[in-house]
């Protein structure tokens, strides 16, 4: 290069390889991710074959899924003494299942149905039973390819080992959605599934704190920003309940969430400063707060919201 090249770069010319503001904002916008309903999975099992015992591990597969909220790559890598029944739970041990970022913990089955459970049990059953496999066998084995008589290969049952990755595994899942005259959904959406089930299910922080820490995540937060975003019709709904005149701040006007790894509780937009807070009998969070927003909460209007400390 000729001498003094460097003094005829500035740093506004780096700018030319960035993206205006325009295509930063469409290219990091968070969109609604899409998950099936609870039924439409249930639809799928049930419009599963299962005469063949490959058949039979597929329909498991999928149930297996919905029953645990286990990632595609773990359900791989699972051996049959992961599995306990009585308890109702899956070990997923880092040492040997291949869960993200090599985390060690259980996953107790979730509330999904009883006839879920029992694909579960049966497929278990037969293959200690039947195939007479042993703890450290795979709980859902590799499809065994072998030439057919047409002398092309062809699958001609299981064999005692694991899949080496986790592409067959959305391959079943893609001919089970499509099978039942469905759009495909991934394994990993059913953890969407799960977590928007856990939304209805779950009364208290405590609830959803456990429900998140069965699905792996650390923190409960984890759970809120990345999975239970609010859905377009939910935040319909809400909409329509904001409308709603009301005369007094009530629970069902104001409401007082914490989050449960921390001494913040999130004051929703709608309680006047003016109106000292009424918690419902037995609000345990309502009641760890303060009667009156926080002065550095009021906005001009005379509405509060944010954070407040609670403790």
């Amino acid at each position: 290069m000729q001498p003094g090249y460097k003094s005829r770069f500035q740093y506004s010319d780096a700018d030319y390889f960035n993206l205006s503001e325009k295509d930063t904002r469409i290219a990091t916008a968070s969109r609604e991710q899409r998950a099936p309903t609870l039924d439409q999975i249930k639809h799928v099992i049930n419009t599963m074959p299962a005469k063949t015992e490959i058949e039979r591990r597929n329909r498991a597969l999928v149930a297996f899924t919905l029953l645990t909220g286990a990632r595609d790559r773990a359900i791989a890598s699972m051996k049959l003494k992961h599995v306990d029944l009585t308890a109702n739970s899956v070990a997923q041990d880092a040492r040997e299942v291949k869960t993200k970022f090599s985390k060690t913990f259980t996953t107790f089955f979730f509330p999904v149905g009883d006839e879920i459970r029992e694909i579960v049990a049966e497929w278990v059953s037969y293959l200690r039973c039947d195939q007479l496999s042993g703890n450290d066998d795979p709980l859902f084995p590799a499809t065994q390819v072998a030439v057919g008589p047409d002398h092309l290969f062809a699958a001609s049952g299981l064999q005692r080992k694991h899949w080496s990755s986790a592409s067959p595994i959305r391959t079943i899942f893609r001919e089970a959605f499509e099978g039942a005259g469905l759009p495909y959904f991934n394994p990993h959406s059913f953890r969407n599934t799960l977590v928007r089930l856990g939304q209805d299910v779950c009364k208290t922080p405590e609830q959803f704190k456990a429900w998140s820490q069965n699905l792996g995540h650390e923190g409960v937060l984890t759970t809120f920003l990345s999975y239970a975003k609010l859905r377009v019709i939910a935040r319909g709904k809400s909409y329509a309940l904001w409308k709603r005149p009301a005369a007094t701040c009530s629970l069902a006007r104001t409401k007082l969430r914490r989050c449960c790894s921390g001494n913040f509780a999130i004051l929703v937009w709608g309680c006047r400063s003016d109106e000292p807070y009424r918690s419902a009998p037995g609000d345990s969070i309502a009641d760890s707060l303060s009667e009156r927003p926080h002065p550095s909460k009021v906005r001009s209007d005379g509405a509060s919201s944010g954070f407040v400390r609670t403790g």
